[in-house]
């Protein structure tokens, strides 16, 4: 469907590469047909992460739509897709009182847990006849119920700081910490460095330090 329906509607280049974050990658790997995996298939995955900030752009404001990230809204579902579907996050911060709202209603409420918390999203199926019968085109908003500090705003689980140090290729060097503030549970973690082709790095000055103690990689 290329830009003509469907999610991809929504990538339009100067917006994203616009934002203070964006990420696109390819995934290829070969995936077992039945148990004694004599056959394999293929599978493509194809991802875009994007990070919009619209409260330290001005604004002061923590509420969002679609059009106003991308200056597009959805107007139709691709009918090659077998499925194509909008999560948000509405997880409440603070159990009492809800904090936040979505608009309009979503057609599904999916619970799970992510990194031991319990999270709620609101489910938005583009497959479902009803989503585009109200209006031709949706524009999916959050809007906060009252005004929240930002020093209110929940640390992540895992996150992640990275800054670039020394100067030079001999005393130059790139840090990156990352942090689990999970009291009791330790997570597995991945992390993929984009390095520059300019940039020179040299594995064997690489160190990897845990609580203060030297982990040697293999």
């Amino acid at each position: 469907c290329s830009l003509q329906a469907g999610l991809a509607v929504l990538l339009k280049a100067e917006r994203l590469f616009h934002s203070s974050y964006h990420s696109q990658a390819v995934h290829i790997r070969p995936i077992c047909r039945d148990a004694s995996c004599l056959a394999v298939s293929w599978e493509l995955r194809q991802t875009l992460t994007v990070v919009f900030d619209f409260f330290s752009s001005g604004q002061g404001k923590k509420d969002w739509s679609l059009f106003k990230m991308f200056s597009r809204t959805l107007t139709d579902v691709c009918p090659l897709a077998s499925q194509s579907k909008v999560y948000v996050d509405i997880s409440p911060k603070n159990k009492e009182k809800e904090l936040l709202e979505v608009s309009p209603p979503p057609t599904s409420v999916h619970e799970a847990i992510v990194q031991g918390e319990k999270k709620t999203y609101a489910v938005y199926d583009l497959l479902s006849p009803s989503l585009f019968n109200t209006s031709r085109s949706l524009n999916v908003q959050l809007k906060w119920q009252r005004p929240q500090d930002s020093s209110e705003m929940p640390i992540p689980t895992l996150h992640a700081h990275r800054y670039v140090g020394g100067y030079g290729l001999q005393t130059g060097e790139i840090c990156t910490l990352i942090y689990n503030t999970h009291p009791y549970r330790a997570f597995p973690v991945i992390l993929l460095e984009s390095v520059p082709w300019y940039l020179r790095l040299y594995v064997h000055t690489l160190t990897i330090i845990t609580k203060g103690k030297e982990n040697k990689p293999s």
